[in-house]
C-alpha cells in the first residue's frame, strides 16, 4: 500500500521529459516534453513521476533524462 502515499512522498530527483513518442501507449496526454517532473519512485525499468494531471503515473525511463 505504499502506492498510497507516494503524492506527498519526498521527492527522490527531477527528470526532464525528452520524448512522448510512445508505440503502445498514448502519453502525449499527460507529459510534456521539455518539463521538468518530480520523481517520487524508481524500478530499473520504470520511474513514478507526478504527471501533468497531478497524480502519480509510472513511465518509461526512456521517456527522461535527469536535470
Amino acid at each position: 500500500m505504499i502506492h498510497k502515499h507516494w503524492q506527498e512522498a519526498k521527492t527522490i530527483k527531477q527528470v526532464e521529459c525528452v520524448h512522448t513518442d510512445a508505440k503502445k501507449y498514448v502519453v502525449n496526454t499527460t507529459l510534456t516534453p521539455g518539463k521538468i517532473y518530480d520523481v517520487k519512485n524508481e524500478t530499473e525499468e520504470f520511474i513514478f513521476i507526478v504527471d501533468n494531471s497531478d497524480r502519480v503515473g509510472a513511465f518509461r525511463k526512456d521517456y527522461f533524462k535527469e536535470v
